[in-house]
């Protein structure tokens, strides 16, 4: 009686969300099947691979970031990188022509339209989540994404972002501990850049 109760309790959780993933569906003990099943009664309206909105509740996310929302949920393990994140950061002036995403170096993924894969060995490294909307979606932190830019994106537009991230007016600045130890792990040579906009 007590787990099937509880699976229950998930169910209803679920289907509370705005948007519901056929993993989690499948972790409250949901068969993907019903979800098929959901769609066909309208209750339901697939809008990526393993991912469903939920017409029952209003999804709330700002129309610029809705496709970026909607991709990075159904990429298994997907995160937030590259331009997409200095721009939901808002250190960048560069607009997104691709939604980058950050997948594990050994994951295989086909090919979706207007998405960046990126495949990263320290995949797990600085991950967080931020609210964009009703929706929380993974991301890299500030520091790892800026450390990563220099990486990832030209040198430009790397200490571009670094210089709009220590802006006197910004009210929650880098931490220069954190960026020093991503800059160390991820073997970026970042010093000089760093001396450069916090002297």
């Amino acid at each position: 009686m007590g787990p099937r109760k509880k699976t229950n309790t998930n169910k209803a959780m679920l289907f509370e969300k705005p948007l519901i993933r056929s993993a989690d569906a499948r972790a409250a003990g949901i068969h993907p099947a019903m979800l098929s099943y959901y769609e066909k009664q309208g209750l339901l309206e697939r809008i990526g691979r393993g991912l469903y909105r939920n017409k029952q509740v209003e999804f709330d996310v700002n129309f610029e970031w809705e496709d970026l929302v909607s991709l990075v949920l159904s990429i298994p393990h997907g995160v937030i990188t590259g331009i997409s994140a200095l721009a939901l950061y808002g250190v960048t002036e560069e607009i997104p022509r691709l939604h980058w995403i950050a997948v594990p170096n050994n994951t295989s993924i086909g090919k979706r339209s207007n998405v960046k894969i990126v495949r990263l060995r320290n995949h797990e490294l600085g991950i967080t989540k931020i609210k964009i909307g009703d929706a929380e979606v993974p991301i890299y932190n500030l520091e790892r994404t800026l450390v990563d830019a220099f990486r990832l994106l030209s040198v430009e537009v790397a200490i571009k972002a670094l210089k709009e991230a220590f802006k006197p007016q910004r009210r929650q600045k880098p931490d220069l501990k954190k960026l020093a130890d991503y800059a160390k792990q991820l073997r970026v040579k970042i010093d000089p850049y760093l001396l450069m906009v916090t002297t």
